[in-house]
Order: structure tokens, then C-alpha cells, then sequence
């Protein structure tokens, strides 16, 4: 693995987001000093907060797997996740309702998701789901340590045996069809398949490699942080303070200045300069190939995932139908996918998530209130509406997506919105998101492992990218292992990692998931 050469005592770190808190966290374990320059005035990026009200706002993510890899951060500097944060296990992890009236729980115990299979589809398709849970976990094995959990160099990493075991196992084929090999009630496909949205494919199209995806979310378990999902990035930042970081709010990056192929201060807005002996920006990319006077040539131009729109709505009620995350299919799905990637249409009938976090944490609201979270995938604005357009076209939107959420059974809810904040690409694109998608750079083979944007810079030999548009990509899973495999091309490797694995801490998060749910700790 190729490493940062000369001197990394001091570690300049762009973006207090979760793979910067992640890499911080590394490297301080690894005996670097850290700076974090932060433009917001405090942690989180993508995963913020804002008070709406007396409504408190994920502004970012709202569904967390995989918390051992958080742990991990943190185990790094001698600390854990459970000090910081109060993880709850989501059961059900999902509810799934369907156009035609139907419901199933989705469920991570596997005794109870093939009960809840057999009473939604029958006895064929819960022996269908045995199978498939067995697929997913031998799927993640294949793929965590040697294709996720890694820093390459160069395509030819990955001729390894791990390769040949992946293409056995149908990685390389079509998520779809290899979903319907389990499966055959298009229902159950769905659930187990729309997690290609998340990397920005359409499941017709997706390598069966990404049901890894699905394996987190179905098998490993989904949790909630109490206080909402920017308590994570929260606890890692006071962490962070603890073990020696020096933080930097509200202070822009503005320049880098470099001798010799070597950063060797970065400018802040403010007209501070930082000295530093490496250099990690974790901010998008745009801003990214900005403060490094270029972009690095590609043959073919990035491709972005489909973007969001996004209601946050304060309501004086909630709906008994509703389960913490909500997944809402309409009953088109080829079609749908077709008008986000490629017609740039919204979607004609729309499948949505609706998260309710006041159901685990009533505090994220005025006492007696309800928060609900609406998210309607939308193309992106290389394909679809400009950004600008959004700004007639997004409250139009608005209106009937709430008159969506009342056909499919939440009756009332345009008369019960106390507060509200609508999000839509004319917002990301504000906020620096390239086509404007919080979802960045798509997952396509062409922009997937050695092939997506790399995480070293050409011409610049100490500095080093991390977040969801670099290695190994979009999710917060992906992005708390960016933040580790950057730290790792600092540090020439990560020293803690064989003693975090040997033990972890008694009550951690690692160590419940390893015990009680199998969970293969990829650390």
C-alpha cells in the first residue's frame, strides 16, 4: 500500500464530517496531531442538525448500520461508541407497505424475518429466504476485507482468490435477477433490492455484488442514536477533542500552499495559515479539485447518483401504521427507476421512506409533537430540473407529495404540519453537492473500487481524500471506512486494529453485534 512519504506529525483535516471524524480519530490513535478546520460552526457535514422549532432536525442520514466500525474510531484513541452515544436496536428494522394494501416487517433476527416471510408469502418463499440470508452473509465475506475494507493501489489488487470466490458467488451478475433466483414474489424483490438506490444504479442494472448493501440493512441490524443520528458525529467529535484534536469552527479552507509536490499549510477564509505535514479533505469533491487548482483526468465523465427531496415535517400527530422507517412502494418500479436515471422526471409514482425518530426519541420534539421524515428519490440535476427550476418546481413538489402520504392511508397529515423544511437539489447544490446529490459519485463498475475516484493525489504527495465520493463510497458504513483507509495512508497502517479486534470492550456495540447477531466484525 502506497503511503504518505517524509514527515506526518501534524495532520491538517478538512471536514469535521464522519469519515473526517473517522480519520481524526485514526490518526490521533496512531500519535499524529490533529487539526480539524470545520466551515460549519460545528460537526457533522452531511449528517448536521438544524432546530426547526422546537424540533430537533437530522439534516443528513437518518438510517445507521454496521455501529462496530464507529466503535472502531473510537476504540482507536482507547475510547468507545457506548460512552459517547445510546445506541437502540430497530425491530422492526423496516416496515415495507405495498400498493396493494400489504404490509411486512422487516426483520434482522432471522427466526423472526422467516416467520414474517411465510405469513406475507408463504412457505416457499420463507425456504427462498433462508437461502438468500445465507447469500448475503457469504457475500459480505467475500467482499468487506478485500474489496470495501481497502486501500488500492491499482486494479491489479484485486487479483486475489477473494475474486474468484466473489464471481462464484454471483457478485458480477445482476442484482435483480440474482434477488428472483431466492425470491419470486416481486414484493419481496423490492425489499431486498432497492438498496441500489443508495448507490445510485437501478437494481436491473446493479452488480449483485452491492446486495451488500441489503446484507447490512436485513441481516447485520439497523439502529437509531438516541438524540437522532447527529449524535454520532457529535460523540466522535468530542472524542476527538479528548485525545488531543484541535478543532477549527467556522473556518473555511481557502487555499492550500505547496512547494516542491508537498502541501504545506492550508488557508482558512479568515487569513490563518496552518502549517501541516499532510493534508486530508473530506469535503466534496468539487470543493476538493478546487483547493488543489484541478481535477484529475478521467476518460469518461463522473456520473452521479439520482439526488432527494426532502420533508421534514413537526406534526401534532402520527400515524399507528408507521414503524420508525417506513418504506412506502408505489406500485411502479422498473418504470420509476427509469424516470430518475434517465428521463430526469420525478418519479410519476413515487417510492418513498418515511422516518419517524420520534418514535424511539419523543425529545426530538415539543412534548405531545411528532417529526416525520419524508425522502422521495429525484433525478439529478445533470439529468433532470436545474437546480434554479427547483425553486418553482420544489414546492409544487412539496404539495403533492403530502397529497401522496394522504392517499396511502396517513389521512390528515397536510392539516397536522406544525413546522416544516423542504430539502431539494437547488439545497445540495447550495450546499456544494456536484449535480446536485447529497448521494455523490454513482456505483457503477466504472466508478467502483480501483476505478472510483481514488483517495491518493497525483502530483501532490501528501495529500490524501476521504468521504462518499472517494474509496470505497456512499453510505455511512463506506464513509467511516474512508475516513479509516485515509488515516491509513497517513500512518503507513493502523496499529490499534489487532488489539481492537482481540477485544472489545465488554457492553460495546462490537461486541453485542459479534455475539448476538454473528456479525462478521470486518475490523
Amino acid at each position: 500500500m502506497r503511503t504518505v512519504p517524509g514527515p506526518t506529525d501534524h495532520v491538517v483535516v478538512v471536514g469535521a464530517g464522519l469519515s473526517g471524524l473517522a480519520c481524526a480519530l485514526h490518526l490521533l490513535g496512531a500519535g499524529r496531531r490533529v487539526t480539524v478546520v470545520e466551515r460549519d460552526s460545528g460537526p457533522g457535514g452531511r449528517a448536521g442538525r438544524v432546530r426547526l422549532g422546537g424540533y430537533e432536525v437530522d439534516t443528513g442520514p437518518t438510517v445507521l448500520t454496521m455501529p462496530h466500525l464507529a466503535d472502531e474510531a473510537f476504540a482507536a484513541v482507547g475510547d468507545s461508541l457506548s460512552r459517547h452515544v445510546e445506541l437502540m436496536a430497530l425491530h422492526p428494522a423496516y416496515r415495507a407497505c405495498f400498493a396493494d394494501g400489504t404490509s411486512l416487517d422487516v426483520h434482522t433476527d432471522s427466526e423472526a424475518m422467516e416467520a414474517e416471510v411465510r405469513r406475507f408469502a408463504g412457505p416457499a418463499e420463507a425456504a427462498g429466504y433462508r437461502g438468500l440470508r445465507e447469500w448475503l452473509e457469504q457475500l459480505y465475506r467475500a467482499q468487506m476485507r478485500r474489496f470495501i475494507d481497502t486501500n488500492f493501489d491499482s486494479p491489479f489488487r484485486l487479483l486475489h482468490p477473494d475474486l474468484a470466490r466473489l464471481a462464484a458467488l454471483g457478485g458480477f451478475g445482476r442484482l435483480d435477477r440474482r434477488i428472483g433466483r431466492f425470491l419470486s414474489d416481486e414484493r419481496l424483490r423490492r425489499v431486498f433490492s432497492f438498496q441500489a438506490l443508495y448507490a445510485g444504479v437501478a437494481p436491473a442494472r446493479a452488480l449483485a455484488a452491492y446486495a451488500v448493501i441489503a446484507y447490512m440493512d436485513t441481516v447485520a441490524g439497523v439502529w437509531f442514536p438516541k438524540g437522532g443520528m447527529h449524535a454520532l458525529p457529535r460523540g466522535m467529535a468530542d472524542a476527538a477533542a479528548g485525545a488531543g484534536a484541535a478543532f477549527r469552527w467556522s473556518a473555511e479552507a481557502t487555499a492550500l500552499d505547496r512547494s516542491a509536490g508537498r502541501v504545506r499549510a492550508v488557508r482558512l477564509a479568515s487569513g490563518e495559515r496552518i502549517p501541516c505535514d499532510a493534508v486530508v479533505l473530506t469535503c466534496e469533491l468539487p470543493t476538493a479539485h478546487r483547493l488543489l487548482g484541478r481535477a484529475p483526468r478521467r476518460p469518461v465523465r463522473l456520473r452521479h447518483s439520482p439526488s432527494a427531496v426532502i420533508l421534514h415535517a413537526g406534526t401534532d400527530r402520527t400515524w399507528p401504521g408507521l414503524a420508525h422507517h417506513t418504506l412506502s412502494f408505489g406500485t411502479a418500479w422498473e418504470r420509476t427507476f427509469d424516470e430518475l436515471t434517465v428521463k430526469g422526471q420525478v418519479m410519476s409514482d413515487p417510492s418513498l421512506l418515511i422516518t419517524r425518530p420520534t418514535a424511539h426519541d419523543p425529545d426530538m420534539a415539543p412534548s405531545g409533537r411528532h417529526l416525520h421524515y419524508v425522502l422521495a428519490p429525484c433525478p439529478n440535476t445533470d439529468v433532470g430540473p436545474s437546480a434554479a427550476a427547483w425553486r418553482d418546481l420544489g414546492p409544487r413538489y412539496r404539495d403533492s407529495l403530502v397529497a401522496e402520504l394522504e392517499r396511502r392511508g396517513l389521512e390528515g397529515f397536510a392539516g397536522s404540519v406544525q413546522e416544516e423544511m423542504l430539502v431539494t437539489p437547488l439545497d445540495w447544490t447550495a450546499q456544494g453537492h456536484a449535480a446536485g446529490s447529497p448521494f455523490s459519485v454513482s456505483h457503477t463498475f466504472a466508478q467502483t473500487g480501483p476505478f472510483r475516484p481514488r483517495n491518493l493525489v497525483r502530483g501532490l504527495e501528501n495529500v490524501v481524500l476521504a468521504g462518499c465520493g472517494t474509496t470505497p463510497g456512499v453510505g455511512v458504513p463506506t464513509v467511516l471506512i474512508s475516513g479509516k483507509l485515509a488515516a491509513a495512508r497517513v500512518t503507513g497502517g493502523l496499529r490499534n486494529r489487532g488489539a481492537a479486534r482481540a477485544r472489545p470492550a465488554p457492553g460495546s456495540t462490537r461486541a453485542v453485534a459479534s455475539a448476538s447477531e454473528g456479525v462478521h466484525d470486518p475490523s
